[in-house]
């Protein structure tokens, strides 16, 4: 067996970055489209709630597993040749988006219905409405989930390796090979994890909590 170093560890690191950076990726860009998908399936028009519904259905009814699949290797039919890293944060951030979207979802319609009322007796169109009234609401509805949801998405991260993207989880297995010592290897990879995980898990908790008693 060979020992694990610093060589060893700053890999690892290097894997971590990775993680981390694909799941800001992930999240952020499945912020912005979330939000998108939120409003359509809140909107008046049936076809947009619809098409929104169809999509979110797609993406949570399928594994994250298949999704990476598919954007990694469905892009070559089209002639396209793009990194792996391209191809893991597009799957990452339409997986996203369809949850996000839909967890925004019902944190908008968990307003209640006289905000809106209150802000159509003054006049405010849509745009005001939702930017100054409902929104602001909703996301402080909506953050306890959406902090679980990242937890969920860090830990996905590690099903980009079988695209060849290397992250933690990937970096970790290459080591463990080479070493021949994957208990160590992978102990250390589970607890770079929890330091990621469980800060955040502890915080949204605490403000699922704190909700909880507010609402009292």
């Amino acid at each position: 067996m060979i020992p694990i170093g610093a060589n060893e560890m700053l890999f690892l690191m290097q894997g971590l970055k990775w993680t981390v950076a694909l799941a800001a990726i992930g999240f952020v860009g499945g912020g912005v489209f979330g939000i998108l998908i939120a409003l359509a399936r809140t909107a008046k028009r049936k076809w947009s709630r619809t098409l929104t519904a169809g999509y979110i259905w797609v993406f949570q009814g399928t594994p994250l597993l298949m999704q990476l699949f598919v954007v990694y290797y469905g892009v070559a039919l089209f002639g396209l040749s793009i990194p792996a890293w391209v191809a893991v944060a597009i799957a990452f951030t339409l997986h996203a988006s369809a949850f996000l979207g839909e967890i925004w979802r019902g944190s908008i319609e968990a307003v209640p219905k006289g905000q809106t009322e209150a802000a159509n007796a003054l006049g405010l169109h849509y745009v005001s409405r939702m930017k100054d009234i409902i929104l602001p609401q909703a996301l402080k509805i909506s953050l306890p989930a959406t902090i679980g949801f990242l937890v969920q998405l860090i830990k996905g991260t590690s099903l980009a390796a079988i695209v060849g993207f290397i992250e933690l989880a990937r970096a970790g297995q290459i080591i463990s090979n080479q070493t021949y010592r994957p208990l160590l290897v992978f102990t250390i990879v589970g607890l770079i994890y929890f330091a990621l995980c469980w800060p955040l898990s502890r915080l949204g908790a605490r403000l699922e909590s704190r909700m909880a008693k507010a609402a009292r």
